[in-house]
């Protein structure tokens, strides 16, 4: 196989960008979840109405997930990016004004409408500026910034709050500057690979050795929804997402229920499971790309790769049985690793699947599966917990073991060989 000379290596500094932007998602959108065991005694919700906040995030993020896709493609990714990233870092700061679960929840869904952007648009600047080899390895670092961003907030969060004479609103405006410098950087500097002035003519031959061909014309959603590749990635989304959702929601709530960890002796469990995670993560994915590089096809490379991530998942089930706290964030931290490396699979599955033209829509409609899925799951969690107390924690952690080998089963049968689509 001829060697293309690569002199030039920007596509890593625009997985940069990708890293900063979604560890800054994750700082935003984990914030309540860290704060939620101290807001809910002052402002007073039940776990109920802490459901419905959470179902308001899901709900809002899983109906524009459809739209941004749609939008990204239309408009490309450089407004498309500095566009999410503006609404959420606004909708962040406004929950320092709410007063009452119903505030939250209209900050949530605001949250939401931002952020859905972002994976579509990060999933399109991968396809733009990575080549099919690479891909798996780049999702696993740049969606290394979803642990990342919640490892940083229980450490961050407490002193900034500290700082401000424990007003729990500083949590939610910390992040605004940092976002505004992020668009402006992002503006500055970021075009497609052809066109970017520090790209050479041998990356861009590098990052299109392996690119599908493009398709001409636009292709619809009915005709998108009509392939069985599309209704495997929703499947995927909807199995896999809400146990992310639910670690993230309610890990705090557990460790805080379980083990009466208070604000400030929950930052370093939570540090080493988003640690760890990440770590597994950038594993999971690397294992992928190692597998095709080692001349696997693409169908047993990707489905090896899930299969991996599955099995990582398997010991959470034991986690409420566990009376050692530490115990407990060792079997999270593994199975959130498996989660990682799962989502950086399912990413590399689009992008391996369809052209890059359909990339943001094709993750747009994932995420609405993944984010329906968690509308889903904040509901149940909230009514079982509501009904059974911390023995319902049972119920979500057996759910969350089991549910990637499920996923992966109906994936198999609705895509028996993963090969580029021709539409």
């Amino acid at each position: 196989m001829k060697t293309i000379p690569v002199s030039s290596n920007i596509r890593w500094i625009i997985l940069l960008f990708l890293f900063f932007a979604t560890t800054l998602l994750y700082i935003d959108r984990s914030a309540l979840g860290i704060m939620a065991p101290f807001l809910q005694k002052d402002i007073g919700w039940s776990e109920q109405q802490y459901g419905n906040i959470n179902t308001a995030f899901m709900v809002g993020y899983a109906l524009f997930f459809l739209i941004m896709g749609s939008v990204v493609d239309k408009i490309g990714t450089k407004a498309g990016y500095a566009i999410s990233v503006g609404l959420w870092a606004i909708a962040q700061a406004s929950a320092a004004f709410a007063k009452s679960w119903i505030g939250f929840a209209l900050s949530r869904a605001g949250l939401s409408v931002g952020q859905s952007g972002n994976f579509p648009v990060a999933n399109k600047v991968l396809a733009e500026w990575f080549p099919k080899k690479e891909r798996a390895l780049a999702v696993g670092f740049y969606n290394g910034g979803a642990n990342v961003g919640t490892l940083i907030s229980p450490l961050a969060i407490p002193v900034i709050v500290a700082a401000f004479n424990n007003d729990w609103r500083a949590a939610f405006v910390w992040t605004l500057p940092i976002s505004i410098i992020w668009i402006i950087c992002w503006l500055l500097f970021y075009n497609k690979p052809e066109n970017n002035r520090f790209t050479s003519k041998g990356e861009c031959d590098y990052i299109n050795s392996d690119a599908t061909p493009e398709i001409s014309g636009k292709v619809s959603w009915g005709v998108l929804l009509k392939t069985r590749e599309v209704w495997a990635i929703c499947i995927g989304k909807f199995m896999a997402d809400p146990i992310w959702w639910f670690y993230l929601f309610w890990g705090a709530k557990f460790l805080n229920s379980k083990f009466g960890l208070n604000l400030k002796e929950i930052g370093i469990p939570f540090f080493l499971i988003y640690l760890i995670s990440w770590l597994g993560g950038i594993f999971l994915g690397w294992l992928s790309s190692k597998f095709l590089k080692m001349g696997w096809s693409l169908n047993k490379g990707r489905k090896m790769g899930f299969l991996f991530c599955a099995i990582f998942a398997i010991p959470v089930m034991f986690v409420p049985h566990t009376n050692n706290v530490w115990i407990a964030v060792a079997l999270i931290a593994v199975a959130a690793g498996g989660h990682c490396g799962w989502s950086a699979n399912i990413f590399s599955l689009m992008s391996d699947i369809f052209p890059k033209k359909l990339t943001a829509s094709v993750t747009g409609i994932g995420g609405f599966a993944g984010a329906a899925g968690g509308a889903l799951i904040a509901q149940l969690v909230g009514r079982i917990l509501q009904n059974l107390g911390t023995d319902g924690y049972v119920i979500p952690f057996f759910i969350a073991s089991v549910g990637y080998f499920i996923a992966l089963g109906i994936m198999h049968l609705l895509i028996p060989e993963i090969k580029p689509l021709n539409l």
